[in-house]
């Protein structure tokens, strides 16, 4: 007889029966069935209360550290890149940003902050500024609207 899935048996001493609970008190499990006297835990219709032990494993998990935050973030881009980039008296836009280099999209909009000196005279349009950026923007002469 050859050796194949179909005639495979399991080694002895392998395999353990379900334990039958309820079947009368020569059983050895007999009468509260192995639920103990009272509780929620031995009457019928409970279950096994599938949470028992969530708690410990959820605190084994290790945990990632940080927050990633769901809302995109806007391009950032400093006015001394801008004062390096572009001529006196440009129009500066998203898309001529995203066309320079300076910004890698400007999908999710731009903000322009005021790192840096700036001496040309520029237009900004559809961009956020900082405080600061807006004052060095108005200072050289330039503007900005959103």
């Amino acid at each position: 007889m050859t050796l194949s899935l179909a005639n495979l048996k399991p080694a002895r001493g392998a395999t353990k029966k379900k334990k039958r609970v309820g079947r009368g008190n020569s059983s050895g499990h007999g009468t509260y069935s192995t639920r103990g006297l009272k509780g929620q835990r031995a009457r019928s219709g409970v279950g096994g209360l599938k949470l028992k032990g969530l708690k410990a494993r959820l605190q084994k998990i290790p945990k990632l550290p940080g927050f990633k935050s769901l809302y995109p973030k806007k391009a950032v881009v400093n006015i001394i890149d801008l004062d390096k980039t572009f001529t006196d008296g440009s129009i500066v836009t998203p898309q001529k940003l995203e066309e320079a280099g300076l910004i890698s999209q400007a999908k999710f909009g731009v903000k322009v902050l005021g790192q840096g000196s700036l001496k040309k005279k520029l237009v900004i349009k559809g961009c956020l500024a900082s405080q600061t950026a807006k004052e060095a923007i108005e200072k050289a002469g330039g503007k900005i609207y959103n």
